[in-house]
């Protein structure tokens, strides 16, 4: 039987290629509809001028008169305007983070192959929609952009950077293990991120959320002012609560550290740090345009969730 999650240490990108025929939830009601001859062009709940007529109404102040419906007004005896319903794109971005920090779980999968296939699935589905899609990766080499398109080729070229990002992780060294030059990185791709000319989008933001709060608090407030902003968290159960019972060596770089996790005074800390951290990031995520959505490498199916 297929699995229904891409599983391992590494995802390639005929796996994230693959994901375009997976089955989607299927919504009862849509807030839009699709509409006009080319994809991608959705019914706005806003009137205005467009192409798709939405009602008559009488005459009032400010409307355009060249909008007047000449034949009920001589019917009711009272100016009334055609009404139409504009049609609007709904172009999304994924943020990818592919960084050392996603390089890491103990169910299924790591933590950067779960994020590569959430991205994946919601590229997919925008796609399928008709939108635009387009998005930023960030890896151990920086940051990579790609405008927003609606074809499937180019959502291909977003996949295939996502995988090389992926497949290009291993195991620490003392360059990609500095915590200094990862917070870097980070700030610098979510200033680019922020400083890109498209706006009213829907922004994906996909990762751990590793490194300094306030950085992401800063940088998630500034995205949603020009954004609707989805925050998609990736977790691992060992972020929550120490393994079994038992002496663990582990290694970051060129550190070695072992330890007992039977102590109870360790699974303590480790717990409400873990807590602490998790109630800060909702805190942060308190905002009109800010969702925040938990997702765990133990999940065992993602067939269910919709973005598009």
């Amino acid at each position: 039987m297929q699995p229904t999650v891409i599983e391992g240490a590494y995802v390639s990108v005929e796996q994230l290629l693959a994901l375009r025929f997976r089955p989607t939830a299927n919504k009862s009601t849509r807030a839009t509809t699709m509409t006009g001859t080319q994809a991608g062009l959705r019914l706005s709940k806003h009137k205005g001028r467009g192409v798709d007529f939405a009602e008559v109404r009488q005459y009032q102040p400010g409307d355009d008169i060249r909008s007047i419906d000449w034949r009920v007004t001589a019917r009711k005896h009272a100016p009334h305007t055609k009404v139409f319903r504009e049609e609007r794109e709904r172009p999304a971005l994924i943020f990818v983070d592919q960084g050392q920090h996603m390089f890491f779980g103990s169910t299924q999968r790591l933590k950067s192959v779960a994020a590569a296939e959430l991205a994946a699935r919601i590229a997919w589905q925008i796609t399928g929609a008709g939108d635009r899609v387009g998005g930023m990766v960030l890896d151990n080499s920086g940051h990579h952009v790609f405008r927003p398109f609606r074809t499937v080729k180019a959502t291909g070229r977003l996949l295939a950077q996502i995988s090389q990002s992926n497949t290009q992780l291993c195991r620490p060294t003392s360059t990609t293990s500095d915590k200094g030059t990862q917070n870097q990185q980070l700030e610098q791709a979510l200033v680019a991120l922020a400083k890109l000319r498209q706006r009213r989008n829907r922004l994906f933001v996909i990762s751990d959320l590793a490194g300094p709060l306030m950085l992401w608090r800063d940088a998630l407030h500034r995205l949603a002012r020009d954004h609707q902003v989805h925050v998609l968290q990736i977790t691992d159960p060992l972020d929550a609560q120490l393994p079994p019972a038992g002496v663990y060596n582990i290694s970051h770089g060129d550190e070695n550290v072992s330890f007992f996790s039977g102590d109870r005074a360790l699974r303590e800390r480790h717990a409400q740090a873990h807590a602490a951290r998790a109630a800060e990031i909702q805190g942060i995520c308190q905002h009109p345009a800010l969702s925040l959505q938990v997702l765990s490498t133990a999940d065992t199916s993602w067939d269910h969730l919709s973005w598009a």
